[in-house]
């Protein structure tokens, strides 16, 4: 008993030293200790993040199916904008963890101004196309005349102000880089925080405040998410971190951003094959009725409030790979990976037991509708059917990009998602009339073969070469 408590003690300690935003060395001592330090902040970001999400579709699913739908379309589009986003902040971390590895402060705050400055360009020209177009683009994801006229104004918002998108990874990126998680943690925990407080404000209306229905959601979102990315510049600029910048470090510096470009084209390539693979899917879904559609949605919402912890656990794989090569310290990185890919891996096996067990009476919290409940489930039980696959997927694939190999996963996503699954889908749904269970099988099925692939292929060890 008196080791128990003592282990106990142990495990409290470390928890409270993981979310303190002390900086530490990864690249010496315990690699156990530092999966855990780096773990802890990175899931319970994501798991915030996907509590957000779980709310955001309870309270627009009170609205209508229509209501529901138009969030499904709109994110499957507005992912191409998070693959930028992604791409980049991959290089953002693989960069700032690798001049941190070499003791090279001043070349990690170059990193991190250079990646904000391309953020900001890429969201101004994002912005304008989903301002000026918000119906095409509903339109052009199969969404139906009521669902367009009901739903356009959270597209243009979301849109609109998808510049606390962007920043909000990139700059969180740069701290997970440095190896402060738990920065990035506070900065998730302020923003979506702010937006379960917002949404029923303005999804419903209170007070002096209207009723704006799907568009508040967008509405509250895109407040959440601006807030926290001011929160993030005002700690660049006077927090005590590793990254200090200052306004003589602001201005273009053409061979740092052009190094950030080139790691990060693999990052967005992977991430727009992903994402556009998802358009897809969602496209085929839609054929089958915004009832099938909604149940999707949902699922894939609740899918995502476990995939965000474990993807959050995967990220310190890319900070431990990136730290320790720029130590030159390879061996290290490798074990890190394959530790943090078996942790991951029981963690994604015991919630793959709760969603084939319980599948339609989760579903079914966030919808009573029979058709809806039963495509949710469906969909729930067959993508957790592969989990423990993409436990193991996600870390080394992550493991890649932080050590600059995004080129990689690019490859690997490429034959899986576009000359495997999307052929799939459209071949099980239509022609062999399995339906909506045709695209189901294609997702888990792609997603267990690029954990297989990865894993032969980081063994082979090509990525410790890598120089960024």
């Amino acid at each position: 008993m008196t080791s128990f408590y003592h282990s106990l003690k142990n495990v409290i300690k470390l928890f409270r030293q993981a979310i303190s935003g002390k900086e530490i060395d990864y690249t010496k001592g315990s690699i156990r200790k530092a999966i855990f330090l780096l773990s802890v902040p990175m899931i319970l970001e994501m798991c915030m993040e996907s509590i957000f999400a779980l709310v955001d579709i309870a309270f627009v699913s009170r609205i209508s199916t229509n209501a529901v739908a138009t969030i499904g379309l709109t994110e499957s589009v507005i992912t191409l904008v998070y693959a930028l986003a992604v791409g980049l902040s991959m290089a953002a971390t693989a960069v700032v963890a690798r001049r941190i590895g070499e003791k090279d402060a001043s070349g990690a705050n170059r990193a991190a101004v250079q990646v904000i400055i391309l953020g900001i360009l890429v969201a101004a020209i994002v912005s304008v196309f989903g301002i000026l177009y918000p119906k095409e683009i509903l339109n052009l994801m199969g969404g139906e005349h009521d669902l367009i006229e009901e739903g356009y104004r959270y597209t243009q918002i979301l849109f609109g102000g998808n510049i606390t998108i962007v920043l909000l990874f990139l700059i969180n990126a740069v701290f997970r880089g440095a190896g402060n998680a738990s920065m990035a943690m506070w900065v998730l925990i302020l923003s979506n925080g702010l937006n379960i407080i917002l949404d029923p404000i303005f999804i419903f209306g209170l007070g002096p405040i209207p009723e704006y229905g799907v568009a508040g959601a967008a509405i509250a979102t895109t407040i959440g998410r601006g807030v926290a990315v001011l929160f993030q510049l005002l700690v660049l600029f006077y927090g005590a971190t590793r990254i200090k910048l200052a306004v003589k470090d602001i201005g273009i510096n053409i061979s740092v951003m052009w190094n950030l470009i080139k790691v990060s084209l693999g990052g967005i390539g992977q991430f727009i094959i992903g994402t556009s693979s998802w358009i897809f899917l969602m496209r085929i879904i839609s054929e089958f009725g915004s009832e099938v559609l909604a149940g999707y949605t949902i699922s894939i919402r609740i899918i995502m409030f476990t995939l965000m912890p474990a993807w959050g656990m995967s990220n310190a794989a890319a900070t431990l790979v990136g730290q320790n090569l720029g130590a030159k310290k390879p061996d290290r990185a490798e074990i890190s990976v394959w530790k943090t890919g078996k942790y991951n891996a029981w963690f994604m096996f015991f919630v793959s037991i709760c969603y084939l067990a319980f599948a339609e009476t989760i579903i079914s919290w966030f919808s009573p509708q029979a058709d809806i409940i039963e495509y949710g489930a469906l969909s729930l039980q067959i993508i957790a059917a592969g989990y423990v696959f993409y436990a193991y997927g996600m870390t080394i694939n992550n493991a890649f990009n932080g050590a600059g190999d995004t080129k990689t996963p690019t490859v690997i996503n490429f034959f899986c998602f576009w000359v495997l699954q999307l052929p799939f889908a459209y071949i099980a749904a239509f022609w062999w009339d399995w339906g909506p269970k045709g695209v189901f099988w294609a997702v888990t099925i792609a997603e267990v073969l690029i954990a297989v692939i990865a894993m032969l292929w980081f063994k082979k060890g090509t990525w410790k070469q890598v120089d960024v």
